[in-house]
């Protein structure tokens, strides 16, 4: 079993994503970053998240990111070139171009989750200004074959039961 730690939208926070590193560097496989972070791409903050720019990055980032992980495809965006805050359509599409298993992405600051055409999509939401929620968020996907356990924990490091959610992906569930 693999482990993916998801954050976005940290917008400035240099000693949260420190602690979330930190908290989770022994028991998680790989760590993304979906944009957002105001920071330069060399920041030390950033240290061990593969990241992407988002709407309010500058320099440096990449805009998306596909990675095989896991026996797993990965896309990774921030979601503003796709209008995610509308609808997740142009982002299905992408994702069935370049054959995602999983995308993750940010920039509605929403903490959401679905299996859409067999392929999850998931934003973990914002740990530094949350919407529709007070919690905030980051993910933890625990990765079992076809089985995607989804963790969601806040800030102090919590998991939050009621917002944790098992998908199989390769069917919508």
């Amino acid at each position: 079993m693999s482990k993916v730690l998801v954050v976005s939208d940290s917008h400035g926070l240099t000693k949260e994503l420190e602690t979330i590193r930190e908290r989770h560097l022994s028991d998680v496989d790989l760590m993304i970053h979906c944009g957002d972070s105001q920071l330069d791409p060399d920041h030390p903050a950033l240290t061990g998240y593969f990241t992407v720019g988002g709407n309010c990055d500058f320099g440096g980032f990449p805009q998306e990111l596909v990675s095989n992980f896991a026996g797993k495809k990965f896309f990774i965006t921030h979601g503003h070139r796709y209008s995610v805050k509308t609808s997740l359509m142009n982002l299905k599409y992408k994702a069935e171009e370049v054959g995602a298993d999983i995308v993750c992405f940010g920039h509605s600051h929403v903490l959401g989750a679905e299996v859409v055409g067999g392929t999850l999509f998931l934003n973990p939401g914002s740990i530094r200004l949350p919407r529709e929620r007070i919690e905030k968020t980051y993910v933890i996907l625990d990765l079992n074959g076809d089985k995607v356990e989804m963790s969601v924990f806040d800030m102090e490091g919590h998991k939050i039961p009621k917002l944790s959610h098992q998908f199989v992906l390769g069917k919508d569930s």
